[in-house]
């Protein structure tokens, strides 16, 4: 019953809200990465057999309890920035795929990153002074680009 509330109102609000762009690359937020398991600290791909879609955005899970948590709180797992990295976004306010493996939990959020061999911009974004002014410039970069 509560899957089938949860598929109804998912329905029911994503046809009355304007799609915000998220980043699906493989068809998945996250690129496929158990967005609940962020949140225990660990970096884990999802299983095929073990999705949800939320928003019209499809979401891979670790684990049957981690789609369950997901399914009770969505929000609260859903990457910010439409799951693009975060410090692009601040000082770029430019959509820039991620590494799923570069991600923090700040303030009960998750935040992806970009991170290859020549840039880490989780470490650009930790050396900032004040990453909250960070946080800040991305929420504002956010509600100007998410639509587009």
């Amino acid at each position: 019953m509560r899957i089938l509330l949860f598929t109804f109102f998912l329905g029911i609000s994503t046809l009355y809200a304007q799609q915000i762009d998220y980043n699906t690359k493989k068809g998945f937020i996250a690129e496929g990465y158990d967005v609940v398991a962020y949140f225990n600290n660990e970096a884990i791909e999802g299983d095929d057999k073990l999705t949800a879609t939320y928003d019209g955005i499809n979401y891979k899970f670790h684990t049957k309890k981690n789609l369950n948590i997901f399914i009770e709180n969505p929000e609260k797992y859903t990457p910010q920035y439409g799951g693009y990295c975060a410090y692009a976004i601040a000082v770029k306010a430019k959509k820039v795929s991620i590494n799923p493996q570069a991600f923090e939990i700040r303030d009960g959020k998750l935040y992806l990153f970009y991170n290859t061999w020549k840039k880490n911009t989780l470490e650009l974004w930790k050396k900032e002074d004040d990453v909250k002014v960070l946080q800040q410039k991305a929420d504002q970069n956010w509600e100007a680009i998410k639509f587009k």
